[in-house]
């Protein structure tokens, strides 16, 4: 279905204010499944999860091959970040979800996340489509938050993707049973499961207010490639900031900064404290930049 359609079906709506209230659910949830579906079927959609996909993959492959298949990796369960993950990949094949999470999280995630939010609503201007979306009496805010809604579906796509490639590829290549976690303790296989797909959920959430950034960045151009630009251009330069020590006076403000918290969920007990303050930041986040680009959607000139 194309955006004109999609369009000129929310113009089919009954006369009459109760007829409109009674339908207006139905008519959001079948704009958010138009728009669910109108993103997973572009190719550059494909072209995103499948390199995401990859990740993993590449990283079994050169795990492999430095260890030749042995369990000889080095490195106990202490640290939590990434080179600690890949250690306990030769021993355990489900480290390589959380590896692979750790790998993609500060770069390929967010950029994957940043192109599509960019494109949200600079996209559909660019192509000439905006207008005919707003043509039905949906509204603009309605229209914007199917939109942020579909981005983050796409957060948790994208993520789940990662995370079932480490694992599938994970358990072809290395053996694979109780796990170890960053606190020294062992948890069965199955409660591994469970922890890698909280793991998983906390980084799509971990997403969200650099989902809303983009989608602000979306509604100040018509042009989709600009956007997608300054939305990505963005996230490095927080990437740049949060690195440099003299600046940590502002590094936990940075939406960015407690992204690799996630591994706390691979602690005995679980660690809330850095998880909570992620989850605070990026509900902070979503709450200033969803405001914004409501503000500047509600009152921008569409002409295209």
């Amino acid at each position: 279905m194309s955006q004109a359609e999609r369009a000129r079906g929310e113009q089919a709506t009954p006369p009459g204010r109760a007829g409109l209230r009674s339908r207006t659910p139905l008519r959001t949830l079948g704009l958010l499944r138009s728009e669910i579906t109108t993103l997973l079927r572009r190719h550059r959609t494909y072209a995103l999860l499948g390199v995401l996909a990859a990740v993993p993959v590449l990283i079994a492959v050169a795990v492999r091959i430095e260890t030749g298949g042995g369990g000889g990796g080095e490195g106990g369960p202490d640290g939590g970040a990434g080179p600690a993950f890949l250690a306990q990949v030769t021993h355990n094949g489900i480290f390589l979800v959380f590896a692979a999470l750790a790998a993609t999280l500060p770069v390929f995630l967010p950029m994957a996340v940043g192109v599509v939010a960019g494109d949200a609503i600079a996209g559909e201007a660019s192509g000439g489509t905006l207008r005919y979306l707003l043509v039905a009496p949906a509204g603009r805010t309605r229209l914007l938050l199917v939109k942020y809604a579909s981005v983050l579906v796409f957060c948790l796509i994208a993520t789940l993707v990662v995370a079932v490639s480490g694992l599938v590829v994970g358990a072809l290549l290395f053996p694979v049973g109780d796990v170890t976690t960053i606190s020294g303790t062992r948890i069965g296989f199955g409660e591994g499961l469970l922890r890698a797909a909280l793991t998983a959920l906390v980084v799509a959430a971990s997403l969200a207010g650099f989902a809303a950034i983009g989608l602000f960045v979306s509604t100040l151009t018509s042009s989709g490639i600009g956007a997608m630009a300054a939305t990505v251009g963005l996230l490095i330069t927080v990437q740049i900031l949060d690195s440099i020590p003299q600046l940590s006076g502002v590094h936990p403000y940075l939406f960015a900064h407690y992204w690799m918290s996630f591994a706390d969920v691979l602690r005995e007990p679980v660690h809330w404290d850095d998880l909570s303050k992620n989850f605070q930041v990026q509900a902070l986040y979503v709450a200033v930049f969803g405001s914004a680009a409501r503000a500047r959607f509600t009152a921008k000139d569409i002409t295209a």
